[in-house]
């Protein structure tokens, strides 16, 4: 087993010709896509990996330097299609890491047949002529709140994100995840992608997207997701499903499994 390999949990599954990569956003691992996994390895490779700073992973890898821009993760994956030998692949990315597929494409636009977008986000604070859904003030108070008692945010963090109350089953599951990572590293991390702005590139991203947004969710208003559709530079399609939260594979499988099945097995029509 190589480095990257290592350093990533890569676990590749089933034997399909066509590839399939699922990357989780951040405060979850692989293990967010464990309703739809079963569904894809009788017909597709199958490749899970953990982000690095995810609780999964070896913290001493973590570079705070190299994840202090989302470049750093795009590298990454570059790195895991690389280690594959993945010619092409269906990409589908939850929250940070559909912004890190869309920063790659833009780089290996050959490497990616199509990118499935679930709750992702180019921009988190609001600006003139755009709503990501948080002021600076909201965000100042979220860093702080990480900072000053890591557990007591990922408690009150998990079911607003989630959606959900304390007892689900999902809200638990996030919770555990995010509260696997260390807090030093959770801080940086969430400083990097709430105050990112992949603006700019958007217009770069040449591989059809297929942009998929919760009818509800506290990180990304359903606007966002018209946004990325109307500023990439590709053909893209945007479905909102009647799902509620930041992680709808998780807490809403029964709506959102069949859509993203649906959109992995379909082409945009041209």
């Amino acid at each position: 087993m190589g480095i990257v390999e290592e350093a990533h949990n890569i676990k590749v599954l089933g034997s399909g010709e066509q590839t399939i990569v699922l990357a989780h956003g951040f405060g979850t691992d692989q293990s967010v896509w464990k309703h739809l996994v079963p569904h894809l390895v009788n017909d597709y490779r199958v490749v899970l990996f953990d982000n690095m700073g995810a609780g999964t992973t070896n913290p001493d890898y973590f570079d705070f330097e190299r994840y202090s821009t989302l470049d750093g993760y795009a590298y990454d994956l570059l790195a895991i299609l690389e280690e594959l030998q993945v010619q092409s692949c269906i990409f589908v990315g939850h929250s940070l890491s559909a912004i890190v597929g869309a920063l790659a494409s833009v780089t290996r636009p050959d490497l990616f047949s199509k990118l499935v977008m679930i709750a992702a986000s180019p921009r988190y604070l609001n600006d003139v002529d755009y709503y990501g859904g948080f002021e600076q003030e909201d965000l100042d108070q979220l860093f702080e709140a990480i900072k000053s008692n890591y557990k007591a945010w990922c408690s009150g963090f998990a079911p607003l994100a989630v959606g959900g109350d304390m007892e689900s089953v999902a809200v638990q599951e996030f919770s555990r995840t995010l509260f696997n990572m260390r807090p030093d590293i959770a801080y940086s991390l969430a400083q990097t992608i709430f105050q990112c702005d992949l603006r700019p590139i958007l217009g770069l991203v040449t591989v059809p997207c297929h942009i998929l947004q919760s009818m509800k969710d506290l990180a990304v208003p359903v606007v966002v997701a018209e946004y990325l559709h109307q500023h990439l530079g590709g053909e893209s399609i945007v479905e909102v499903m009647s799902s509620d939260g930041h992680l709808p594979q998780l807490s809403s499988p029964d709506i959102v499994i069949p859509v993203v099945l649906r959109h992995i097995r379909y082409n945009i029509a041209v």
